[in-house]
């Protein structure tokens, strides 16, 4: 089973050409990130990501911004999810990532949101993946299991790093929780989050062992469970990123690490270790700190 790995564009700040010749020198598979303004740039993006042979997995946040304006209705966030779809034909997506809804939405009006957003990326030929993003519909774990128990075929991108800050930590009784959700985790965020935060400051380094060590059991978790299910492959996107998670220094604002070489460093880890390890087996952090 193949492992495949993206490039996010969260944070980058040059051009398509920038971003793909930059996936290609750091070895990842393709790029995820958010759908192009226009038809016209769709298409360049689109020439650009089949020349040089790489995947694309597009990014949807409904109503345009990371945390969604929750006096918008549902219908708001459906219509916006539509435009994007309109875009989509030429740069032929694995599969959408979608950061959808509300956290401030009953959960009834959160499923039928989720059912609606289905139909729609279905009649676009498209499959679509929810992520477990604060401010979203999915933004905990236990509101997560209650909508997947009533839609069974929801597709999850996980990222653990947004559960650990809302729950101050996942325990025992998560992670029960996130072996029920195995069977419909479709792409995962590999981002490391802690008690405190959804980003710890360096994974590297020897403070924050346990807590990437937690989150490599997770994944690994998803990577048997998409072998016992028969997947081609287990997609990954490293997603340490700015925007209010990097660390600065207090006094210049300047970062403290280098988010790109963070993301990399994920990467090679998770590279090794899948490659190191069997179903069943959980990963470890071993040489790489």
């Amino acid at each position: 089973m193949q492992l495949k790995l993206f490039k996010t564009m969260w944070g980058f700040k040059g051009s398509y050409i920038d971003a793909v010749q930059s996936a290609l020198e750091q070895g990842y598979d393709g790029i995820e990130g958010p759908v192009p303004a226009s038809e016209q740039e769709a298409q360049q993006f689109a020439e650009l990501l089949e020349q040089n042979k790489l995947c694309y997995i597009a990014e949807v946040a409904t109503t345009g911004t990371y945390v969604p304006d929750r006096k918008l209705s549902p219908e708001v966030h459906l219509q916006y999810l539509h435009d994007k779809l309109k875009l989509l034909p030429s740069l032929k997506p694995l599969f959408i990532t979608c950061l959808g809804g509300c956290d401030a939405w009953p959960e009834t009006e959160s499923i039928l949101f989720f059912h609606k957003a289905m139909d729609m990326a279905g009649s676009f030929n498209c499959a679509i993946s929810f992520e477990t993003h604060r401010g979203r519909s999915l933004f905990n774990p236990w509101i997560t299991l209650r909508i997947v128990e009533q839609i069974p075929d929801l597709k999850l991108t996980c990222d653990f790093s947004h559960w650990c800050v809302v729950c101050e930590g996942l325990q025992d009784t998560e992670e029960d929780i996130i072996r029920f959700l195995l069977p419909n985790v479709w792409h995962i965020h590999g981002r490391v989050g802690y008690d405190q935060g959804p980003q710890v400051p360096d994974p590297r380094t020897q403070l924050y062992t346990n807590d990437v060590n937690k989150h490599l059991k997770w994944w690994q978790w998803i990577r048997d469970a998409h072998f016992e299910q028969g997947r081609a492959m287990t997609t990954v996107t490293p997603e340490f990123g700015p925007d209010g998670y990097e660390y600065l220094d207090p006094h210049s604002g300047s970062p403290l690490i280098d988010i790109d070489e963070i993301n990399i460093w994920i990467a090679d880890v998770l590279r090794s270790q899948f490659a190191q390890t069997s179903n069943n087996t959980e990963l470890c952090l071993k040489d790489h700190i």
